[in-house]
């Protein structure tokens, strides 16, 4: 007779299907310099911040308009796959132009265009930038 306290021995088989207590669910893993910030999250609450990723990546590139997909993914903290239909939008939207200069795509920002809510229809792409990056856009 086994004591009670030891752990049923699973086969190979067995194991494979069990499930893993100590792996983190994908929404739970941060992989963004959000995930260092300054202000601990209460337990249970979930991460949020005040823009969102659309405007991550056109903040991104901004600095930057030749950063891969893969490096944006990665510094906004999603698949490139989501990068990839923000672009899509953002373009759709006539927000920015994108141009293939030899394999690289370049991406030029639209700084004039209105921003799209009501709330912030007053404001410009360029102001927001501007804003956010702490130095004078091209309007």
């Amino acid at each position: 007779m086994k004591p009670a306290d030891e752990k049923p021995k699973l086969s190979s088989r067995k194991r494979a299907r069990a499930p893993l207590a100590a792996k983190a669910s994908p929404s739970k893993v941060r992989t963004s310099a959000a995930a260092d910030s300054p202000l601990p999250e209460p337990a249970g609450h979930h991460h949020w911040t005040f823009l969102s990723n659309h405007s991550h990546v056109l903040i991104l590139l901004a600095k930057n308009s030749s950063l891969v997909l893969r490096e944006v993914a990665w510094q906004v903290g999603i698949t490139e796959r989501a990068v990839q239909r923000i672009i899509a939008d953002l373009e759709a939207g006539g927000i920015i132009e994108r141009l293939k200069v030899g394999r690289q795509n370049h991406y030029h920002i639209q700084m004039d265009k209105p921003l799209r809510h009501p709330v912030e229809s007053h404001r410009t792409i360029g102001q927001l930038l501007a804003l956010i990056n702490d130095d004078e856009a091209d309007s």
